[in-house]
């Protein structure tokens, strides 16, 4: 008979204590997400020294590259193998999907071209409002001085608008002439 080879035993370690009970928490049921999202972050904050597993943004998806040099090419002649036709088939369907990931990322890259135009237009008509106000301000900066001296206006603060300065102004010239 063979004798097995004797494995050295494991010391015996003292018991561990017993785990502390956790008291047992109400079950609460979401009813939306701003709850869910309550709930989640009272969790988290049990425990504030504990770290929290931040996910890292997966890498979008790719295709392999078509490979360089094709050793294998199949010929045009008739009597191939019948397992030439999953290879044809898995090397085609490689192709296709390669092909629409390119139609994607060119898609892709079109609506993000369309949109940064789309916030330059925004952002050209912004300015253009803003310079539009800038001047009506100044026009009214302008202005204001004269009509306080003439007692039109009693403060600087209430400001009227350029159709009430005109008339203001138009009452004064036909005043003086």
């Amino acid at each position: 008979a063979r004798s097995s080879p004797q494995l050295p035993m494991a010391a015996p370690s003292a018991p561990r204590p017993p785990r502390p009970r956790k008291e047992p928490q109400p079950l609460v049921i979401p009813r939306n997400a701003a709850e869910e999202q309550r709930l989640r972050l009272e969790r988290l904050m049990r425990n504030p020294e504990k770290t929290v597993p931040i996910p890292e943004k997966l890498n979008e998806w790719a295709p392999r590259p078509p490979p360089e040099f094709v050793r294998d090419v199949m010929g045009s002649s008739a009597g191939a193998g019948s397992g030439e036709f999953h290879v044809y088939r898995h090397l085609r369907r490689r192709e296709y999907q390669r092909q629409d990931f390119m139609d994607a990322m060119a898609e892709k890259q079109r609506l993000d071209e369309e949109f940064q135009k789309k916030l330059e237009r925004n952002k050209m008509i912004a300015e253009e409002q803003t310079a539009k106000r800038r001047r009506k301000k100044n026009e009214k900066c302008e202005i204001i001085p004269f009509l306080c001296i003439l007692g039109k206006v009693k403060q600087k603060k209430c400001l009227p608008c350029l159709s009430e300065i005109a008339d203001i102004m138009a009452a004064y010239l036909f005043q003086s002439a």
